[in-house]
C-alpha cells in the first residue's frame, strides 16, 4: 500500500516538472544589446556597399626587375620617398666585373684608332707623292693601283676601329643599365606601407606579395564594391557617407570620383559567414578630407551610397520614408548592416 502510494506521488511529480520545464521553456528571452550602434542612414533610398580606404591613385606594389638575392634594403616602414629615391639593392657582383672589363677595353680600341689613322696618313701621303710623279717611266702604273689599294684598305679599317670603339661603349652603357636597374627606386612619391623583404633574402619577378608597398598616404580615397545586381541603381555623381568598422557614431563624408568601368571579381572580403564570395562588382572610387579621427589604408568601411529618387520605379516615395532602414538595396555584411 505504501508503494503505491509512493509511485503515484513520484508520477504526479514527473508530470508537474515536465510541465515547468516546458513552461520555461515557450519564454523568449530577450536578445542582449548589440556591442555598437548600427550605422545611421542618411539618405531615404539607398545603396549600400563595402569599402576599403586606400592610398590615393592605388598603391603600387614593388617587384624586382630580375630574381636575384637582395644585397640591401634602403627604406623602413612609414617612410616618405620621393620619385627616384633607392629602395632596395640586388646582387650587382657580376655586372660590376662585366662593366669593369668593358670599360678597361675602351682605351685598347681607342689606341688602335690612332694606329689606323697614322698608317691611313702615311699611305695616303706615298700614294699623292705617286700620284705626282709625272714621268710614267720612274713609276709603274701597278705600283700606284698597288698603293691605292693599300690607303683604301687603310681607310676601311680606321672606320672598323671607329666601329668597334663605338660598340664597346654601348656594351659599356648597355652593362651600366643593368647595373642600375638592380637598384630598385621610387617610381613616384609616396610612403612606406608595407616592408617585406630583408638582406639575404632572395627575391623573386612574381612573388605571391608586394617586397614593398608603396602609396601617397596624404590623400587618401574609399574603393567601394557594388554587386553587379545593384550596378544599374548606382548614378555618378551620387554623394555617399562611410562608417569605419566599429566606430559608426561618426561618419565620413565621402566626394564622388569616378566608377571603375570594368566590373572584376569580389576581392575584398569582409569576413562575415554570410558573405557571397563568388560574385563580381562594379568599383566606385570616393575621395574624402582626413577626419579629425584618425583613418589608416586597408581599413574596410560601411557605405551608403544615395540612390536617386528617379530610379525607384513602381513603389510610393512616401513607403520609402517610412522605413529608411528597410529601403536598403544591399547591405554590407556587417554587424552594423545586421541591424539596419
Amino acid at each position: 500500500m505504501v508503494l503505491r502510494r509512493l509511485s503515484f506521488w513520484i508520477a504526479v511529480g514527473g508530470i508537474i516538472l515536465t510541465i515547468a520545464t516546458l513552461w520555461g521553456a515557450n519564454k523568449k528571452v530577450a536578445p542582449p544589446p548589440p556591442m555598437e550602434s548600427p550605422p545611421q542612414n542618411p539618405y531615404p533610398v539607398t545603396v549600400a556597399a563595402a569599402g576599403i580606404i586606400e592610398a590615393v591613385n592605388e598603391n603600387v606594389r614593388i617587384a624586382p626587375p630580375v630574381s636575384g638575392l637582395v644585397t640591401e634594403v634602403f627604406v623602413t616602414v612609414a617612410d616618405h620617398v620621393e620619385q627616384g629615391d633607392p629602395l632596395f639593392q640586388l646582387d650587382d657582383r657580376e655586372l660590376r666585373a662585366q662593366l669593369e672589363t668593358k670599360t678597361d677595353s675602351l682605351p685598347s680600341a681607342a689606341a688602335r684608332i690612332a694606329e689606323q689613322e697614322i698608317r691611313f696618313r702615311d699611305l695616303h701621303d706615298q700614294l699623292k707623292r705617286l700620284q705626282s710623279v709625272t714621268d710614267r717611266r720612274a713609276v709603274s702604273e701597278d705600283d700606284v693601283k698597288r698603293k691605292w689599294h693599300e690607303t683604301e684598305g687603310a681607310k676601311r679599317a680606321l672606320v672598323r676601329a671607329r666601329a668597334d670603339l663605338h660598340l664597346a661603349r654601348t656594351e659599356r652603357d648597355e652593362v651600366q643599365a643593368l647595373l642600375n636597374r638592380l637598384t630598385v627606386r621610387a617610381p613616384r612619391a609616396g610612403t612606406i606601407l608595407q616592408v617585406n623583404v630583408r638582406a639575404g633574402e632572395y627575391a623573386t619577378v612574381n612573388p605571391i606579395e608586394p617586397l614593398i608597398l608603396l602609396g601617397n598616404t596624404e590623400t587618401l580615397q574609399v574603393r567601394a564594391d557594388i554587386d553587379e545586381v545593384n550596378a544599374p541603381l548606382v548614378v555618378p555623381g551620387s554623394p555617399a557617407v562611410a562608417y569605419l568598422k566599429g566606430f559608426t557614431d561618426k561618419s565620413i563624408s565621402l566626394t564622388f570620383d569616378r566608377i571603375e568601368p570594368y566590373i572584376v571579381p569580389k576581392r575584398s572580403l569582409t569576413g562575415d559567414n554570410r558573405e557571397r564570395v563568388d560574385t563580381r562588382v562594379l568599383q566606385i572610387i570616393y575621395g574624402f578630407e582626413r577626419p579629425s579621427f584618425p583613418v589608416y589604408v586597408g581599413q574596410q568601411v560601411d557605405v551608403y551610397i544615395e540612390r536617386s529618387a528617379v530610379q525607384v520605379s513602381g513603389q510610393d516615395q512616401s513607403q520609402w520614408g517610412k522605413g529608411a532602414q528597410q529601403s536598403d538595396v544591399s547591405r554590407p555584411l556587417s554587424k552594423a548592416g545586421e541591424t539596419q
